[in-house]
C-alpha cells in the first residue's frame, strides 16, 4: 500500500472506531462499518497481486475508486461514518465475484480482518438491501457490471 491509500485506510479506521465507541455504538451497523478499512485494505493488496487475473483487478480498481472519491451514492462527508456503507455493499459485491475466479487462500492471504472473510461477504451480501436500500443496491451492481463491460470493450 502506498502513503496515500495508507493515510486512506488510517483515516476511516480512526474515524469509524470514534463513530463506533461514540454515537453509533448502539446503531444496527456499527459492527459492519469496522469492518471498511479492512476491506477496502483487502482490495487494494489484491489489485496489486499478480496472481489475481488483469480484468478482476480493474474490478478492484472501480471499487477502490468508489471507496475514495468522495461523491458517491451515500457520501461520507455529510453521513460520517454511515456513508460507508455504499461502499461495504460494493467492495462484498466485487470480492464475491472474484470468489470464484481465484484461489481462495490469495483472499486470506491478504485479508487483516478478524472474521472470516467469506462469511463478511456473505453477512454484507445477504443484508446488502437492507444495509443500503434495495434501489441503490441495484444502482451500485448497475454501475460495476457497466464499468466491467466499458473495461472490455
Amino acid at each position: 500500500m502506498n502513503s496515500v491509500q495508507m493515510d486512506f485506510y488510517q483515516k476511516i479506521r480512526r474515524s469509524i472506531r470514534t463513530w463506533a465507541n461514540t454515537n453509533g455504538k448502539n446503531h444496527r451497523w456499527s459492527e459492519l462499518l469496522l469492518t471498511a478499512p479492512d476491506l477496502f485494505h483487502l482490495l487494494v493488496r489484491l489489485s496489486l497481486d499478480s496472481r489475481v487475473p488483469v480484468k478482476q483487478r480493474g474490478k478492484l480498481l472501480a471499487a477502490i475508486a468508489y471507496f475514495i472519491s468522495p461523491l458517491d451514492f451515500i457520501p461520507e462527508g455529510l453521513l460520517g461514518p454511515i456513508g460507508f456503507t455504499d461502499d461495504i455493499a460494493l467492495a462484498a459485491y466485487v470480492l464475491n465475484a472474484l470468489i470464484n475466479q481465484v484461489d481462495i487462500d490469495i483472499l486470506r492471504e491478504h485479508w487483516a480482518g478478524e472474521e472470516d472473510v467469506l462469511q463478511l461477504i456473505g453477512r454484507v451480501l445477504a443484508s446488502a438491501d437492507q444495509l443500503v436500500g434495495k434501489g441503490l443496491w441495484e444502482k451500485l451492481r448497475r454501475w460495476i457490471s457497466n464499468t466491467n463491460r466499458r473495461g472490455e470493450a
